[in-house]
């Protein structure tokens, strides 16, 4: 090799390296920035935290539980179905509303409050949603079935659905026991409303919340939630059936 060609690898080396070692300092750079604003509202957040009652608090617990029934049913249908849009959208689902849990969950770590409360599910919506009278799961007038209320939203709490759009104990017993076609249409049907109750709660937050990364996050679940909902009445449809009225 010729010493001029030598002098240009080296040439072409040096260059090459500066400007890897410029786009590490950059990176190195823009995690340090994007670490101290994290933790700058990490400590905003923990000298200031939402109380105890507050809506923030009130919806980031609430909306776990809701979150892992969904959870739940989505990897029900996935054992119980071959069919590989259904399995799909189980899986977006699933997986969405496992990590929105663990952000809400992490809250509440973080703020230091406790992750259940003996008032009970939904009182946080009751200072600014509009009152409806108390109806069960199907709609209908409400007994006094389990003794526990949402209080925001006249919902009784009954046979294990504790918000509204929750699924019942006897609801997930058929749905663990059907297979097929069948569970795909009781997933979907189920989960159509366990979306509908959730996207009313995220709205609640969305107007009730103080925490603004809560409130985008309750604004996010309403968005694409109602996106799933729509694919959800495609694929009832395809399959000769509808959401329950």
């Amino acid at each position: 090799m010729t010493a001029k060609k030598r002098r240009g690898r080296r040439v072409e080396w040096v260059a090459g390296s500066a400007v890897a070692l410029a786009l590490l300092l950059a990176g190195v750079a823009t995690v340090a920035s994007a670490g101290g604003e994290a933790d700058g509202a990490d400590r905003a957040a923990a000298q200031q935290p939402p109380a105890a009652d507050s809506a923030d608090a009130g919806f980031a617990r609430d909306m776990a539980v809701h979150h892992q029934q969904a959870v739940e049913m989505s990897f029900i249908v996935r054992d119980r179905t071959k069919d590989e849009e259904v399995r799909r959208l189980a899986y977006d689902i699933a997986n969405t509303q496992a990590n929105q849990r663990g952000m809400l969950l992490g809250w509440l770590d973080l703020w230091e409050l406790p992750k259940t409360t003996a008032a009970g599910p939904m009182g946080w919506m009751a200072a600014g949603h509009e009152g409806h009278p108390a109806k069960d799961h199907e709609g209908h007038p409400a007994k006094d079935m389990d003794g526990m209320a949402g209080m925001g939203t006249g919902y009784r709490a009954h046979d294990g659905s504790l918000m509204p759009g929750m699924a019942t104990r006897t609801e997930l017993d058929r749905l663990r026991t059907a297979s097929g076609r069948a569970v795909e249409i009781r997933y979907l049907r189920l989960m159509t409303e366990h979306h509908r109750g959730g996207i009313d709660m995220a709205r609640g937050c969305a107007r009730l919340c103080t925490v603004k990364a809560e409130k985008r996050l309750a604004r996010g679940m309403v968005e694409a939630q109602q996106s799933e909902l729509d694919e959800m009445a495609r694929l009832l449809a395809a399959r000769g059936s509808a959401p329950r009225s």
